[in-house]
């Protein structure tokens, strides 16, 4: 069964489920090719209650029979497909047959399907809708498997899913266009992939009439920008067409805008019209373009008049420093200029510019092909060399992390000795991702020959050092656990030296030479608004321990990112925003950060980037209790780590499972996980993550009876608790201690250990010495002593969202003869909600809001198995029986002023 199949089912089941008490209709559209029909095949073959009808045009006046047969014999599935293009005496009849089933609640289903690139047909206007959405890359690679009919390469699968944008015919098109030696590798794609052959196979019937060229033009002006909207104002200039003209079918306006209501069809407005039509659009555009101050009436002349002498204005004004151009249509006018340009050297260079536009918009495909034509034997050395530096840094986001290593110092021996400084940092950058902490010093070394490191390299994680906007703008890379990694590219310059400075000392263990020069780097970033140097600010201070700044310097660098339309900075800010709430305690806010990184991450192609995202989401999952969240989360970044090479985000992603397992009270479990990786040995986990991982370690180790295995580790950890790098560890040093101690000392270091913990924020820490130090006190009989520690724990724990940690406690609690205090449940449903957990309640929020089990897996980042194993524990804890129950519940609870 085909990932698509399998998708589409699981969302026809969902449907189906749903709609028995929300009203029995739904009106299912999308664009072309989405796979309407095959929703319906998929929900005939699902309905089991009863018997299925589809229903045609010619027999609409049948409506009425069925549903009184449905009323006297039981339930019936009513499947109707393209009603759009039945006749309006059938569309209403079709709708009377709707309003009676949602008005007297008769047992019948009804599916109907409609055209998503057009307005709905009046009759069914009101009717609730489920827009079919794209497929996910999971979803489409199965489906490209089982259509071809040779083997497909890995590479070659990547960019068809890509190409496609999730439409499912549209994939099985280019499939269809693919010969064998295409699939495989072996041939060259051709280019553009997606051209009017192929958009002909899918949507060329379905291309209305276009007399006064409103769509050719409106299509043309969406190209230029490579948004999904054009301004309107612009195309009726173009088209001179007045304001109040009656737009087509295929475009609807919005707030002085135009755009297709599919995405699809302004592709193939575009791409099958007339060679001579196109050129006449781009002209007519150009003319009424003319006074803006920008790239577009130039871009749009040279499609019109493909003029050589157009390539050096173009070149230009995408390379203006002082243009507030977004990189998308920078790109798009470097590539246009390439084309134009005779000269090989000069077009490489131009493509090279392009790829680092590309890069900027979170274009990663897109960039490596482009910088693959400015790697060619007529680019000159210097531009080979550019296009290796930023191959590094594209890899370092998004592929093998010695891959980028190796480019790197390809682009090192090829670029003169300013640029070279940027290539070595960025193999640095890759040997930190990699594990290897000696060839990230070799790097940073004058000389790049590997020195010996001393036990504290492993007391922080090394960060990055983007480049400014001046130099280079594509050093794309995710960051890590503690600190996040190089950026691969920097800048030469003071900042940058004391960045590189800082981070060479924090590696041989001289901190003392490191805080001058990082605490430079954090207050010069913090004083401007580039989101490079805001993240190299983050960086630092995060080395520096400082997550007040971290955070500030993340969030001012996400907000200038999206200032900038830096869409591939967004993922990296929200990361170093969520590592900082991680280290700061704050992991639900560390949670919410990581959910949008990880969509944003996935959106630019940044799979390593989403495989630290997915290990900041496990690790917050494992406070929370939740354990298929965790396990969902840790294998997705595992997959991508084994993979690309990331030993941060694999040692992150197996402490994750540890902690979730030390949580659920399984410590001889949780030992096992975490003792390879933070002893010494072959299997011992990233230098600059393991020791974050001890405490838990300890805590394993002692209660599962086997202390003698952590005593060795907490004499590293002392190391680690001196760098100050990490607000937590002093306290959590002496935790360590008290657990390992005799009992005449532990008391001592229990109560240290507390008074630690009061200077750093962060409940969840706090509350887990209070567990261990009741326990402590519980099995020494010191039972009112236990219970205040205990009870002070459980508090703790329901204080930051972590509902089996707190259940720890409880049961703590009851074996010293005391039982918990809780607040009375309110009879008003407040009481009932408050028994979820916080997934839990993040999803019944979402569904009583009328989302879709699809729509809420997406917005939390996890998978619609997910989301329906979540969902029925909540029926079952609430007692409910349908999401309508579910709504009143939430809408109560809202009334009555109480939070979710």
């Amino acid at each position: 069964m085909t990932g698509h199949t399998t998708a589409r089912q699981r969302l026809t089941a969902e449907l189906l489920d749903a709609l028995r008490t929300d009203g029995g209709v739904r009106v299912v559209t999308g664009e072309p090719g989405c796979g309407r029909s095959t929703f319906l095949d998929h929900a005939a073959r699902l309905f089991r209650a009863g018997p299925v009808r589809h229903v045609r045009a010619d027999r609409a006046h049948e409506l009425d029979h069925a549903l009184r047969t449905a009323t006297a014999s039981g339930p019936l599935l009513l499947c109707v497909d393209d009603a759009d293009l039945w006749d309006a005496p059938s569309r209403a009849a079709l709708a009377r047959a709707a309003a009676r089933i949602r008005e007297t609640g008769v047992r019948t289903t009804l599916l109907v399907t409609v055209a998503g690139h057009r307005p709905p047909p009046p009759e069914l206007s009101d009717l609730p809708v489920l827009r079919l959405g794209p497929l996910t890359p999971a979803e489409a690679a199965p489906l490209i498997l089982e259509r071809a009919d040779s083997e497909v390469a890995p590479a070659v699968r990547e960019e068809l899913i890509t190409e496609a944008e999730g439409n499912p015919a549209l994939l099985l098109a280019l499939v269809r266009r693919l010969s064998p030696a295409r699939l495989s590798g072996r041939r060259a794609l051709p280019r553009p992939l997606v051209d009017g052959e192929v958009l002909a196979d899918v949507a060329g019937d379905r291309l209305p009439d276009d007399p006064g060229g409103l769509l050719l033009t409106t299509a043309a002006a969406a190209r230029a920008t490579g948004e999904e909207d054009a301004d309107a104002d612009l195309v009726l200039r173009a088209c001179r067409a007045a304001t109040d003209a009656p737009l087509p079918d295929l475009l609807t306006r919005s707030e002085g805008r135009l755009r297709f209501r599919s995405a699809l069809m302004a592709h193939a407005v575009h791409a099958l019209a007339a060679p001579e039509h196109r050129r006449a659009a781009h002209l007519a555009l150009a003319e009424a373009a003319r006074e803006a101050e920008d790239i577009l009436p130039l871009l749009h002349r040279s499609w019109a008049v493909p003029d050589p002498a157009l390539a050096a204005s173009l070149a230009s004004a995408a390379t203006d420093p002082a243009s507030t151009t977004p990189p998308a249509l920078r790109r798009t006018a470097l590539v246009r200029a390439a084309e134009l340009t005779p000269d090989g050297a000069e077009r490489a260079r131009r493509h090279l510019a392009a790829a680092e536009q590309t890069l900027l918009a979170g274009g990663v495909a897109d960039a490596l092909r482009l910088l693959d034509q400015a790697r060619g034997p007529s680019a000159p050395t210097p531009v080979r060399g550019g296009a290796e530096l930023l191959r590094g840094a594209v890899l370092l986001a998004d592929g093998p992390v010695e891959d980028a290593r190796e480019s790197f110092l390809l682009a090192a021996d090829l670029l003169p000795p300013h640029a070279a400084a940027r290539a070595t940092l960025g193999a640095a950058d890759a040997a930190w991702s990699a594990g290897d902490p000696a060839s990230c010093l070799s790097a940073l070394a004058p000389t790049r020959t590997p020195p010996t490191l001393p036990l504290a390299q492993a007391c922080v994680r090394v960060p990055q050092e983007p480049a400014s906007p001046d130099e280079h703008r594509g050093g794309v890379a995710q960051v890590g656990a503690t600190a996040p990694r190089p950026e691969g590219v920097a800048p030469v310059g003071d900042v940058s030296r004391d960045h590189r400075d800082g981070m060479r000392a924090v590696l041989l263990a001289r901190f003392d030479l490191a805080a001058a020069p990082l605490r430079r780097v954090v207050e010069n970033g913090l004083q401007g608004t580039d989101p490079d140097r805001l993240l190299r600010s983050a960086a630092a201070a995060l080395m520096l321990g400082d997550v007040t700044s971290a955070r500030r310097a993340g969030g001012r660098a996400l907000a200038a990112a999206r200032t900038h339309s830096s869409a591939a900075l967004e993922p990296r800010a929200l990361e170093y925003l969520a590592y900082a709430e991680l280290r700061a305690g704050r992991h639900q806010l560390a949670r919410t950060h990581a959910e949008e990184g990880l969509r944003t991450a996935e959106r630019t192609g940044q799979r390593n980037t989403a495989a630290h995202h997915h290990a900041v989401l496990a690790l917050a999952a494992s406070i929370e209790g939740e354990a298929d969240l965790v396990t969902e989360h840790a294998e997705a970044a595992l997959r991508t780590a084994r993979r690309h090479g990331l030993a941060q985000a694999e040692t992150l992603a197996h402490w994750a499972a540890a902690r979730a397992d030390l949580g659920a009270g399984r410590p001889r479990e949780a030992a096992q996980r975490l003792g390879p990786l933070v002893r010494p040995g072959p299997r011992r986990g990233h230098f600059a993550v393991w020791m974050l991982a001890v405490p838990c370690f300890v805590e394993a180790a002692a209660s599962a009876g086997r202390p003698q295995f952590a005593a060795g580790v907490v004499e590293d950890f002392t190391l680690w608790a001196a760098c100050g790098a990490d607000p937590q560890a002093p306290s959590q040093l002496l935790r360590c201690r008290a657990l390992l101690a005799a009992p005449d000392t532990a008391d001592e270091l229990y109560l240290r250990a507390l008074d630690r913990h009061d200077d750093t924020a962060g409940d969840f820490e706090r509350a887990r010495t209070e567990l261990l130090y009741g326990k402590w006190l519980r099995r020494r009989r010191r039972l009112r002593e236990a219970r205040t520690r205990l009870e002070e724990a459980r508090l703790g724990f329901e204080r930051c969202g972590a509902p089996l940690w707190a259940q720890q406690a409880a049961a703590e609690l009851r074996a010293g003869g005391a039982a918990p205090t809780t607040a009375p449940a309110s009879s008003s449903g407040a009481g009932d909600l408050a028994r979820l957990t916080p997934q839990q309640l993040r999803i019944a929020r979402y569904v009583a809001e009328g989302a879709t089990n699809r729509e809420v897996a997406l917005s939390l980042s996890v998978s619609t198995r997910t989301v329906d194993y979540h969902l029925r524990n909540v029926f079952a804890t609430l007692g409910l029986r349908s999401r309508v129950e579910l709504v009143r519940l939430v809408e109560q609870e809202e009334k009555t002023g109480a939070r979710l």
